[in-house]
């Protein structure tokens, strides 16, 4: 059972973050912000998948306009990506943005500052101070020399004191870096220098297949040791790919129990059906399930049964046909080709 730490408690929309909530899932739209229609077709898609929490760019005044668009017709929190100009914070705060990301030493003098923390304040909308390893301070690079752990922790602190100073505590932090091992450690010491709510995430990770590697292992290698309250898969894909990837990192961790649990053997020399094919379209056919059953692809005989007898449900291959089973029971064989609709009748009679 994984003791997570627990956090300040905040709201963002109707989701709480921090406080031992449930660990939400976010996302960002990768269609310009100018492009209204399609923005707002694009964070439906993400809703629908499972996202808990959207995020858009807004490099400028005309993208305020979309905060507008979607808060009047999605359920979940939308956060504005800030940079620089905190007059688009304001504005923001004004459409009814229910998260500002952006960087307080960034957007200019001590009034400025205080101005993004009283209307923030006012409003109660949170801050995500969002650092990584191209964000830096001079002077902080200058003490480390490169963008160490240490580095990007005392950058997200030092952002931190500027909103504090002006009597505003309702702060996320993120200390994203490309390097696994270089953002676990910052995360760790941030977590143990502060209270604050975490915003996990490995930046730039890469294409599907090479971000979901990274990020599975920084973002699950924090989260067993309790640290953490909301995360980001970064993907270089359609952003859906992000939240399908955030849950199913979620159910195999057990953080998560909603939905299908879903294992498959590598297949070998016994393997006479296609199972590759099979578990493929098992998974995609389960995707949005949301029965807490663990379900079973096998191979052969050997490999079914009995090594995954623990699986509520599932199927094994033989010479052009298969077994379902139960738990480990057999309940009968299949015709290779009807396989999956026969696994599929099975799991909806479950509860």
């Amino acid at each position: 059972m994984i003791k997570r730490k627990i956090t300040k408690k905040i709201m963002v929309g109707g989701v709480p973050l921090g406080g031992g909530s449930r660990i939400s899932v976010q996302s960002m739209l990768n269609v310009p912000a100018d492009q209204v229609e399609k923005s707002v077709e694009q964070a439906f898609a993400l809703e629908k998948a499972g996202c808990d929490i959207v995020r858009i760019a807004v490099p400028n005044r005309e993208a305020v306009r979309l905060v507008y668009a979607l808060k009047s017709v999605l359920s979940i929190p939308v956060v504005a990506d800030i940079h620089f100009d905190y007059r688009l914070a304001l504005e923001a705060a004004a459409a009814g943005v229910d998260k500002i990301r952006i960087n307080p030493g960034n957007i200019g003098d001590e009034g400025k500052v205080k101005a993004v923390a009283d209307t923030c304040r006012q409003r109660e909308i949170p801050i995500r101070i969002g650092v990584n390893s191209g964000s830096l301070e001079k002077e902080i690079l200058a003490k480390y020399g490169h963008p160490t752990p240490e580095a990007l922790r005392d950058s997200a602190l030092y952002h931190a004191s500027l909103l504090e100073k002006y009597d505003f505590t309702d702060i996320v932090l993120s200390m994203k870096s490309s390097h696994v091992p270089t953002m676990v450690r910052a995360y760790q010491l941030a977590s143990q220098a502060c209270d604050y709510p975490l915003h996990l995430g490995v930046t730039e990770a890469g294409t599907e297949r090479m971000g979901l590697v990274k990020s599975s292992a920084g973002i699950g290698a924090l989260l067993l040791e309790g640290v953490g309250d909301t995360i980001r898969v970064s993907l270089t894909a359609d952003p859906v790919r992000e939240i399908y990837a955030a849950k199913d990192l979620l159910k195999a961790l057990e953080i998560e129990t909603e939905g299908i649990q879903f294992i498959s053997c590598p297949t070998c020399g016994r393997t006479k059906i296609d199972l590759i094919g099979l578990a493929n379209q098992v998974q995609e056919a389960l995707r949005d399930c949301k029965k807490n059953l663990t379900v079973a692809v096998m191979g052969c005989v050997v490999n079914g049964p009995g090594e995954a007898r623990e699986a509520d449900i599932g199927i094994a291959g033989g010479n052009g046909e298969g077994l379902l089973f139960k738990k480990g029971q057999v309940l009968r064989k299949v015709p290779e080709e009807r396989l999956l609709q026969e696994l599929l009748k099975e799991i909806e009679s479950m509860d």
